[in-house]
């Protein structure tokens, strides 16, 4: 057998197939389109069946969070693993907040691939001191991060291997702890790796087959894997990729930003962001300093700042669409506001490029008739806008309220049933809350409602008709509701969390609970699932999972291990109706008795 020593950065390597012998490298490079391709002889990988297993962020490519089994009812944990031990001690850095995130448990028959950290987390002296420098989430370097397969035997969920990545998160910049996220294709699960590089394992026996480097033979350690990876039906890999200035990341310019592809075949292109969004503007509006009320002047102009580069915004697992588009979502590497939702044809061309800026009107206002949605007092009242303002804008800016690509959430890009696109975005101004923006298939804006922060929604697709789910958080005291849309973004139902209770559990397995929280909790659910029938499912800081029905209803919950500052955190459902689910760095599975 032919085998190349691994894990070694060979970036172009040939497929190893037992008894096979290595196929040559060959390598053509375009620096006119930026982009490389990899040749490997090698059998496509089989496409898994849409809404069968959890094979990535969002269960399939195109991120709608539904599967085709009914999910078990909530009556018991399965199984109760420790995925992440270092979760307390970042929370004491963060004053019980858990600032990680996590990926998605990918499901396939009764395997389950999940993240298992090791290393060590170096905690600050005092937590949340930030000293001695570098310690909390200034050293996650000292962390490893492997993917695990865990196997139903006998009723129970036994590790069968684990794989060891050279993954880093890019460098720390205040933003919660990144997301390490591989996708199955196949017979093959995709890792993410250092430099950019992605690991393709064999999903049975976690070998390494390749280590896929899109820039060349040498690793890179100022380039990263900067979100999810994708795999649609053909068993073809996207992901965003990185590269920062080594000395200063985030003051200087990035040094390039790409959308990769890999083929089944080990085929590599790579498109550059910057090369797709020429236009992209110079000077980005940033915000007004001083003391409120906001605006300073009702014709004050907000200042500006370079904008540099086009990037990828962090944690974006880009979506593909049933007829091959692809879309991912870009920022300014200075300014969040001024971000693009990006359409791409299969050969990564540009299709089209969306701004998220100009669209919203609902943030000063003095007639919430005109202006819907508005969370202000009328101008001039506590709490309200400068006298004068202009209605709906945004009191920071003074323009219209733009959607921001925050590297703090995963919001990633769904493609819904009419090839429109759905895209969460931080908006700040309304509450310190979020958009949901929808694009139509050529790109004209559609619809934006107010949501909370933080998510991929899911869809509920039914005969002639779909519906959006997600939750709406109402940050500093509530109300938090699940919530249902139509396909023009108007609520269909609302639930309210309306638990008041801060619960933990003991360990002889009873509950502790006291009436601390009259506001409720909000939905830590970055990602949720609906299941054959429609019922939904999401998780609560409250530390309870929740099941609903499609009509908005109640159905039942389960108490997890702990109400929390939660990480928001994704779920899945498995093919046998199995759901997996997180809270406070473990792993639940939670099915019938």
């Amino acid at each position: 057998m032919c085998r190349r020593a691994l894990p070694v950065a060979t970036g172009l390597l040939a497929a190893v197939l037992g008894g096979a012998a290595c196929a040559q490298d060959a390598r053509r490079w375009s620096p006119e389109l930026d982009y490389a391709v990899v040749e490997a002889h090698q059998q496509p990988a089989p496409a898994a069946p849409d809404g069968q297993g959890w094979s990535q962020w969002g269960q399939n490519a195109r991120h709608t969070g539904a599967v085709a089994v009914a999910g078990q009812s909530p009556d018991a944990i399965l199984a109760d693993i420790v995925v992440d031990p270092f979760a307390a001690q970042q929370q004491a850095e963060w004053g019980g907040s858990l600032v990680t995130h996590y990926p998605a448990p990918i499901v396939a028959g009764g395997d389950v691939y999940m993240l298992h950290k090791s290393g060590t987390y170096v905690s600050c002296g005092p937590p949340g001191s930030g000293t001695p420098f570098p310690c909390g989430n200034t050293a996650l370097n000292s962390q490893v991060w492997n993917i695990r397969l865990l196997r139903w035997e006998a009723g129970v969920l036994a590790a069968q291997w684990t794989f060891e990545s050279t993954w880093k998160p890019p460098p720390f910049n205040g933003q919660y702890e990144p997301v390490f996220h591989a996708a199955l294709a196949g017979d093959f699960l995709y890792v993410p790796g250092a430099g950019g590089t992605v690991f393709k394992l064999d999903r049975s026996t976690g070998e390494v087959r390749a280590q896929i480097n899109p820039f060349g033979d040498a690793i890179d350690a100022n380039a990263y894997v900067a979100g999810p990876l994708t795999a649609d039906g053909n068993g073809n890999i996207y992901y965003n990729a990185i590269r920062f200035d080594p000395v200063n990341p985030w003051s200087a310019d990035v040094t390039g930003s790409w959308l990769v592809k890999v083929t089944p075949k080990q085929l590599v292109r790579r498109v550059a962001f910057g090369a797709l969004l020429p236009s992209a503007p110079v000077l980005c509006t940033t915000t007004f300093t001083g003391g409120a009320p906001f605006p300073p002047s009702p014709d004050a102009v907000p200042p500006s700042i370079p904008c540099l580069s086009q990037r990828a915004g962090l944690n974006v697992a880009p979506a593909v669409g049933r007829d091959g588009t692809v879309f991912t979502v870009t920022r300014a590497h200075r300014s969040a506001r001024h971000g693009y939702i990006v359409a791409l044809n299969p050969d990564l061309s540009l299709k089209w490029a969306a701004s998220l800026r100009g669209h919203l009107r609902d943030g000063c206002n003095n007639d919430a008739g005109t202006h819907p949605g508005s969370l202000f007092p009328a101008n001039g009242l506590p709490g309200g806008c400068r006298a004068g303002t202009a209605p709906g804008v945004d009191p920071s800016t003074n323009e219209p309220g733009a959607g921001m690509v925050h590297d703090s959430s995963t919001s990633s890009p769904v493609v819904a049933p009419d090839g429109s696109v759905l895209y969460g975005a931080l908006t700040a101004y309304n509450g310190f809350r979020g958009h949901l923006f929808k694009f139509d298939s050529a790109g004209n804006y559609a619809a934006a409602y107010g949501f909370g922060w933080d998510t991929t929604p899911a869809i509920h697709e039914r005969p002639g008709s779909w519906s959006v789910i997600l939750k709406e958080n109402h940050y500093g005291g509530g109300p938090y509701f699940m919530i249902s849309l139509d396909q023009n973004l108007v609520p269909e139902w609302k639930w309210q969390n309306a638990n008041t209770e801060t619960c933990t559990r003991r360990p002889d397995g009873s509950m502790s609970c006291v009436a601390d929280q009259p506001g409720g909790f909000e939905f830590c659910i970055n990602a949720p699932a609906i299941d054959r029938d429609g019922v939904i499912y999401a998780n609560s800081e409250d530390g309870f999972l929740y099941t609903l029905n499609p009509d908005g209803t109640f159905r039942k919950r389960i108490f997890l291990r702990a109400a929390i500052g939660a990480a928001y955190t994704p779920l899945s459902i498995g093919p046998d109706g199995i759901i997996y689910t997180q809270n406070a760095g473990h792993l639940f599975a939670i099915g019938a008795k």
